[in-house]
């Protein structure tokens, strides 16, 4: 198989590098260290399979695969340090990923996968499964300034500067917005790393809050504060997430 690398960062480069090559009939045609290069490299080396950078500047790795034609699109195994949303969406599909850090074990059983998918697969019933993750993953993606969930039978478009307060509710966050209230299926920690962080912090193990909204803090027990915001809605800063306000 003929495989090309892309990541801007050298070390990671390198472990994939070192990795493969304990690997039989894998030949490294090409590295890269960002989406333009990788556009070309693909038209010109056409590899079989691309190991693919999810966050890299200017121009991130899914906007590398939406510049390359259905015809010449290779197997992709997606490398991430932390993008929740697009691990999910890509453990629903054929394809992979590496969760940066990964281990040999994890990079073995990612090219296993590869090289049955490789066997098993044509490119053009690759590619369409590619581009249909693609397009689902766009609708999912979360637009500039705005949350997209899902409303019961709608789908709702609620911007960041819209909400209040987030809580904990089960395994949903319900979302508190003027007088609305949305009730999203997600953890807490998906929705504090989608969110601005100079705009929304974590202040309890169950809530985030919008800065903007916070009137004043009032001083509790053990450490604990009082957040009051704008529309009287009392929360409770605990001791453990005090420096987040730089208390």
């Amino acid at each position: 198989m003929k495989i090309l690398i892309v990541d801007d960062e050298p070390l990671a480069r390198e472990r994939i590098r070192t990795l493969l090559a304990a690997e039989p009939e894998v030949e490294i045609v090409g590295e890269c260290s960002d989406g333009e290069a990788a556009i070309a490299a693909i038209r010109n080396s056409a590899p079989d399979v691309v190991f693919l950078d999810v966050q890299m500047p200017e121009l991130d790795g899914f906007g590398v695969l939406e510049r390359i034609d259905r015809s010449a699109m290779p197997i992709i195994v997606f490398v991430t340090a932390f993008d929740q949303y697009a691990v999910q969406a890509f453990e629903a599909r054929a394809l992979d990923y590496l969760l940066k850090p990964f281990d040999r074990e994890r990079f073995s059983k990612s090219l296993a996968r590869v090289r049955m998918e490789h066997m098993r697969c044509s490119t053009s019933g690759l590619s369409e499964r590619l581009h249909s993750m693609l397009d689902e993953w766009k609708q999912r993606k979360q637009g500039p300034g705005r949350l997209v969930i899902r409303c019961g039978g709608r789908v709702c478009f609620v911007r960041f500067d819209e909400l209040d307060w987030l809580e904990a509710a089960g395994n949903y966050v319900r979302m508190h917005a003027g007088k609305e209230t949305y009730l999203h299926r997600t953890t807490m920690a998906q929705m504090e790393a989608c969110l601005p962080p100079e705009k929304f912090v974590r202040v309890h193990r169950s809530s985030i809050v919008n800065l903007d909204r916070i009137k004043e803090l009032q001083p509790l027990f053990r450490g604990d504060y009082a957040i009051i915001l704008r529309n009287g809605q009392q929360l409770t800063l605990s001791k453990a997430y005090r420096d987040r306000l730089n208390i």
